[in-house]
């Protein structure tokens, strides 16, 4: 029971307050009847249309300033990488009807399944709870990532919600995210790379890219650096995809049974965990391998 301090107006004493009297209240989560109930019907409904994938997308609030300011490695810093990672595997771990969670540089997108009836399907719930969640995660394993790098200020992201009615839609939607991810990370690895292996400046780099396609800025980095950006980090070109999977734990205990002596006997029990996947989500492979992730379009 906790025990607050509640002021009673009145005309006692100089402040016009009566002095604060001890009264015991509850966190209870039932609220009261009275006549200023009635501020309740100013809130808006944002239930989300049954029958639609939930996507919760969270994005870096002003993260260029951010990795700046706490030294990222250019162009990719796989200690970030893995924190973001982490945070995305903390909210799938607290809220389990999340089917998949995609993620690239400052951003990660939830997708919850079709059918959850998780906070009632309020979006702000929903958005708020996942926001709170990674949010907290980041600061929380910060040190288990960059060590003993202090962490200067806290970091904050935005989110929206948007809903997807089929399988095509929400994998197009992924489809885009990671076609964004290697678009981003293409033109992020050549710049870099003409400025640290190149010796030009930054706004040097920016008018040699000018104009350029994706051709182009592989030429640069095969004929000018021997570079074949096919073989750099699949987990840079690629982004995470965190997924549920089963998989069969063995475990030894000792047991005791009636007339018998006590003995060591291994049980096998099946659990599920949250898997990382660095691999292409455009294609079909992905999906005939984990058809558990879609909902029937039925």
């Amino acid at each position: 029971m906790l025990i607050g301090r509640v002021c009673t107006l009145g005309a006692t004493g100089r402040s016009g307050f009566a002095t604060a009297s001890l009264r015991p209240f509850s966190g209870s989560s039932v609220m009261a009847k009275s006549k200023f109930e009635y501020v309740r019907s100013f809130e808006t409904d944002d239930t989300c249309l049954r029958n639609c994938y939930i996507v919760v997308r969270l994005d870096g609030r002003n993260f260029h300033k951010f990795a700046e300011q706490h030294q990222f490695t250019k162009p990719n810093d796989d200690r970030a990488l893995g924190l973001m990672s982490r945070s995305a595997r903390s909210v799938m771990e607290e809220l389990e009807d999340i089917s998949i969670a995609y993620g690239q540089s400052d951003e990660f997108s939830f997708v919850f399944k079709r059918t959850t009836t998780w906070f009632k399907r309020r979006a702000c719930k929903l958005m708020t709870h996942v926001a709170s969640q990674f949010s907290s995660s980041y600061v929380f394993y910060w040190k288990e990532f960059f060590g003993e790098q202090p962490l200067l200020y806290p970091p904050s992201f935005d989110g929206r919600v948007v809903l997807y009615p089929t399988n095509r839609n929400l994998r197009d939607y992924l489809s885009w995210r990671q076609a964004d991810c290697h678009i981003n990370n293409l033109y992020n690895t050549v710049f870099w790379t003409l400025v640290q292996k190149g010796g030009l400046t930054t706004a040097q780099a920016e008018d040699r890219l000018k104009g350029t396609l994706a051709a182009d800025k592989n030429e640069i980095l095969f004929s000018e650096f021997n570079i074949n950006y096919n073989n750099e980090s699949v987990l840079h070109r690629k982004g995470t995809a965190l997924i549920w999977e089963k998989q069969d734990e063995t475990v030894s205990k000792r047991m005791k049974r009636p007339n018998e002596m006590e003995k060591e006997v291994t049980v096998t029990r099946s659990r599920r965990r949250v898997e990382a996947y660095h691999c292409d989500v455009i294609g079909d492979q992905f999906w005939e391998e984990h058809p558990d992730i879609l909902e029937d379009d039925t």
